[in-house]
């Protein structure tokens, strides 16, 4: 399939601030469909946008391919093997873009123990399409929301994982968290003690859950870590309902340095950890920690 930009490609936003130093990422917000092919083709096109810009680092948002479709299961067997389906694809764009890229998530079944389910696996592929880590998913989304959707029980469909993950990238070290981890301030605490400077997220969070709490969890995630926050969601009306969108990167002292609306796009800052070092040295939180 191919992923060059046309006169004729739809019309995405940016969200662009690249003043100071330090090396770009970028964040890339979709609006999938049912159509695993069509949902390829438009992130395809942003990661290249995203690379265009001069982003080192792109970030795709949760079941940017697969969603909500019925062959959940099928799409997680095929994904159990590497170098295939969906995880061949994430390389494929990772090294046509020279980026490293964070592959949101796909279904996988490596590793399962219930395969009439899937992990919801967030991998991630170096600029020469090397895979280089994998993180599951460890809080399912099982609540009741006063939406047109009712009620969400990820725990039918998706195994939880059990194991943060923080890698060394070209733009700082990286921990991995995915959307409804986003509420457990706990677990982004244990990934600054393994030396995340970075905290990235990719959300489907629903309208009614993001008009309440996406920007205060996401400011607050990067205030009390003392890092870079990408957040990468969906935002519009899907097949089956609807999202937030407001992927944004926020600095850590809570400043959203670039912010999209809804639709599909790309949001692309720098990341100094300079400027990071200077907060944590003024406001030194982790020492100061005294229940652990």
């Amino acid at each position: 399939m191919s992923s060059q930009l046309s006169e004729s490609s739809p019309v995405s936003s940016q969200a662009i601030n690249l003043t100071g130093p330090g090396p770009a990422v970028a964040v890339v917000q979709l609006v999938s469909k049912l159509s695993v092919k069509d949902n390829l083709l438009a992130a395809a096109l942003l990661i290249q946008r995203a690379s265009l810009q001069g982003a080192q680092l792109v970030m795709l948002p949760e079941s940017f391919a697969v969603f909500g479709d019925p062959q959940m299961v099928a799409y997680g067997a095929e994904a159990a093997i590497p170098k295939r389906g969906l995880r061949l694809w994430l390389s494929q764009q990772a090294k046509a873009n020279k980026v490293w890229l964070i592959g949101g998530t796909i279904p996988c079944q490596e590793g399962i123990k219930d395969l009439n389910k899937v992990r919801s696996s967030c991998f991630v592929y170096d600029h020469e399409g090397a895979e280089v880590a994998r993180y599951d998913k460890i809080h399912m989304f099982d609540v009741d929301i006063a939406d047109s959707h009712g009620s969400y029980r990820e725990s039918d469909t998706f195994e939880a994982g059990d194991e943060l993950v923080v890698i060394d990238t070209p733009v700082g070290k990286v921990g991995l968290t995915i959307c409804y981890d986003l509420r457990f301030a706990e677990i982004h605490a244990k990934l600054v003690d393994l030396g995340a400077q970075i905290i990235v997220n990719g959300s489907a969070f629903t309208r009614t859950t993001g008009q309440a709490h996406w920007h205060t969890l996401l400011r607050a995630r990067a205030i009390e870590t003392q890092c870079y926050i990408l957040a990468a969601s969906h935002g519009g009306q899907h097949d089956h309902r609807q999202t937030f969108g407001h992927s944004m990167i926020i600095d850590p002292w809570g400043e959203i340095i670039v912010e999209l609306d809804e639709g599909p796009g790309i949001a692309v800052a720098r990341v100094n950890l300079e400027h990071l070092q200077s907060i944590r040295a003024a406001f030194p939180l982790q020492s100061q920690r005294r229940l652990k």
